[in-house]
């Protein structure tokens, strides 16, 4: 896919270090209907619990405790990745029968290098940052990535990147990859079929 759109004006938000965190998090936890998510690594993350007090034992959780609240709430939760989730990540995952049941999806394509979040197809986040503690800002000043992106409420954007999303996560893309038989081991068009039974419904607007 490729394209370079007529340029033209945008309202967003520029994001750097922490900043990535105290916009994209808060978010997340207030997602209605979808939250689509692409990363080239994928590791666990620890966010801040508002429920915690000064007290408790730990003001961090997981963010797949987020996760399992959405996928409770009927929110669709997908991520596409590159490379495989680490081992905190896996057993963390493993611990949640909620998100391993169904209600978080993940697939893996090896050219995924792409990093956005969208929330409800109507707030979007395009940067450098992976879904990783040290991409997000989680981590502390002096042990976080050095990263920059954006926030953008902006329908055609948003729109442009729903559907390069789809067309990977759909597996639209499978057929003329030159790492079909060298370097992936689940081509998307074969596990979406495996999977649902037949290809995934094109949805490249805004959610309601």
């Amino acid at each position: 896919m490729d394209f370079v759109l007529p340029e033209r004006p945008i309202r967003m938000r520029l994001l750097a270090g922490r900043g990535h965190y105290e916009a994209v998090i808060p978010a997340l936890r207030s997602a209605r209907t979808s939250v689509w998510i692409a990363t080239a690594n994928l590791k666990e993350l620890l966010v801040e619990d508002p429920r915690a007090t000064a007290r408790s034992r730990s003001r961090f959780h997981s963010v797949l405790e987020v996760f399992s609240a959405l996928a409770q709430q009927k929110v669709e939760l997908r991520i596409l990745h590159a490379a495989p989730p680490s081992g905190p990540f896996r057993r963390s995952f493993d611990r949640r029968s909620r998100l391993y049941k169904g209600g978080l999806e993940l697939r893996q394509c090896p050219r995924v290098h792409l990093k956005t979040v969208i929330i409800d197809g109507r707030l979007c986040y395009l940067g450098s940052a992976n879904w990783t503690g040290a991409g997000l800002g989680a981590k502390g000043e002096g042990r976080r990535n050095f990263e920059i992106g954006m926030l953008t409420e902006d329908e055609d954007v948003i729109d442009q990147v729903q559907a390069m999303y789809e067309a990977i996560w759909s597996g639209r893309m499978c057929k003329a990859c030159k790492l079909r038989n060298s370097g992936c081991e689940a081509p998307l068009d074969l596990a979406t079929r495996a999977v649902a039974g037949q290809p995934m419904a094109i949805r490249t607007r805004r959610a309601p």
